[in-house]
């Protein structure tokens, strides 16, 4: 029975700090502050050299996951720079105007994935994000994503926070039944780590940040910065992977 961390971060210094703490895999983003964005190419090429598996947001802007032809091209693009760079994988989702999986679209980057796979000789990991969080049947949605071919899904179980939805998280890894990857993602710490493991989910995601006064008066009243900004915590990083390899 295995058990991972993936810590979501958004600059290079997350980065090492994810890889000196522990975790067992990165999901690569900006913009964390709006559920995350891709990240530029240059962070992209520099993740790539990491000592673990990197998996590459693929989401062009922030707000819903119903997407035109326009956005559409945007996520298959990236996709195909996560590939060429030498990415584990990349986390992709969208959604209908009614919530559901847009299972057509889906269909189409699955197809992409596993033709950058095989042309590269190394598969493309594949993981539903949480537009999955959103559809009003998560049990239809789950089996939309087994016969996608997808191999986890991230999500909170439907609620804001991953521990607040324990129940339906503990629904899903039952109705899973080792077909697909349950990812427990929102809100994930020390503190709320042994009730959502408890639920039986095998995988954590967590930013494993913490807040750093800027200590530039400067740049924040020109507004270069923020008073205070967020930054992942090697020390945090640690500890959640101790929780997950002892669980």
């Amino acid at each position: 029975m295995t058990y991972r961390l993936e810590v979501c971060v958004e600059d290079a210094a997350g980065i090492a700090a994810a890889a000196s703490g522990g975790a067992d895999r990165i999901e690569l983003c900006s913009a964390l502050g709006v559920g995350g964005l891709t990240p530029p190419a240059s962070l992209i090429r520099a993740a790539a050299a990491a000592p673990l598996p990197v998996h590459l947001l693929c989401r062009p802007r922030e707000g819903g996951f119903v997407y035109d032809a326009a956005d559409r091209a945007l996520v298959a693009d990236d996709m195909r720079g996560a590939a060429e760079a030498g990415l584990a994988g990349v986390v992709i989702g969208a959604s209908r105007a009614d919530g559901t999986l847009d299972t057509d679209t889906l269909a189409a980057w699955v197809a992409l994935a596993r033709e950058l796979g095989a042309a590269r000789g190394s598969a493309l990991s594949l993981t539903l994000h949480r537009a999955f969080d959103l559809v009003p049947d998560m049990a239809a949605a789950l089996d939309d994503a087994i016969a996608l071919g997808f191999d986890r899904v991230l999500t909170s179980g439907g609620a804001v926070k991953a521990v607040d939805g324990a129940a339906a998280l503990a629904a899903l890894v039952e109705r899973s039944a080792g077909r697909i990857g349950i990812l427990a993602g929102s809100g994930v710490s020390p503190a709320t780590a042994p009730a959502i493991l408890a639920t039986g989910v095998r995988e954590l995601h967590a930013s494993c940040r913490r807040a750093v006064a800027q200590g530039d008066d400067t740049l924040v009243r020109f507004g270069f910065a923020a008073a205070q900004r967020m930054e992942t915590d090697a020390g945090i990083v640690a500890t959640l992977a101790q929780m997950v390899k002892s669980a």
